[in-house]
């Protein structure tokens, strides 16, 4: 069967330690794509469905970028995959964009491979006429993503690792502390590892800065018919696919989120945005 046989990989590449770049031609997604969607990718005929962050997109040519970390046996055939090689399908875009206007001074913070979706979203917030500070952390040098691509959209470009071994030593959410308590910002955006996002929610909540996050629960059909991405907002189930992924941090249920990842703890610590398989 190959009537889905239409993706054709432009490119591949390694960006760090398992983390690979890859651009496939698909001009009917990219026509309506936007920053903060994803697209949901099936290798071969027998594969599952790999959701992953539309990472870049260029209209006029009709490519598509994801950014991915091969930590599974999907993850890691689809990282195989060489150029001119086909994809058997790529569904999307999907999930609701973000949104974007002119906050005024804003700061984006990204961990690990959340940095993928950090810079498209970072990128549409400058155009839309803001001061863009990044704030970008990984464990170690190694695992540092888009440092050149940040730095060409931010205003001001913070990194860390866990090690020390570049950029400043810590977390994302010890730089975020200095600069909310040092400077004046409206908008908060952050995508990475669950307990990252709950921890930038709670930094910014007593200064009552409106605070987004990118969810990652896992998805299976991603289309809100299977409701496995489900999460708790404000109370309310809501599926992190359709009505995601981006919600309010400060009406997000974390503890729920990381009780549902712990089902899949060999996952859960290098899970991808929105998801990986």
């Amino acid at each position: 069967m190959t009537d889905f046989l239409t993706y054709n990989i432009l490119s591949v590449d390694k960006l760090a330690d398992t983390v690979v770049r890859m651009a496939i031609s698909a001009p009917d997604i990219v026509r309506n794509a936007h920053a903060g969607q994803f697209v949901v990718i099936i290798v071969d005929e027998k594969g599952e469905r790999i959701p992953l962050t539309i990472a870049d997109f260029d209209k006029g040519k009709g490519d598509l970028t994801v950014i991915f970390q091969e930590v599974g046996f999907s993850t890691i055939a689809l990282g195989r995959k060489r150029p001119g090689e086909l994809l058997y399908a790529v569904l999307g875009p999907l999930g609701k964009p973000t949104h974007t206007e002119k906050f005024g001074s804003v700061l984006c913070v990204g961990g690990g491979v959340g940095v993928a979706e950090l810079w498209p979203v970072a990128r549409a917030l400058k155009n839309a006429g803001n001061r863009v500070s990044c704030i970008a952390g990984a464990r170690t040098k190694s695992l540092i993503i888009l440092e050149n691509e940040l730095k060409n959209i931010c205003d001001d470009l913070s990194i860390t690792t866990d090690d020390g071994s570049y950029g400043q030593k810590g977390f994302v959410t010890g730089v975020l502390s200095e600069k909310i308590r040092d400077g004046e910002y409206s908008y908060v955006y952050a995508i990475g590892p669950v307990p990252m996002m709950k921890k930038v929610a709670e930094i910014t909540r007593p200064y009552k800065i409106k605070t987004v996050v990118s969810l990652n629960p896992l998805m299976v059909d991603a289309t809100g018919m299977c409701g496995v991405c489900r999460c708790k907002v404000e109370g309310k189930t809501v599926f992190g696919c359709v009505d995601g992924p981006e919600f309010d941090a400060h009406k997000v249920d974390f503890d729920e989120l990381s009780q549902r990842l712990s089902f899949f703890k060999d996952k859960e610590s290098q899970i991808n945005d929105p998801g990986v398989s």
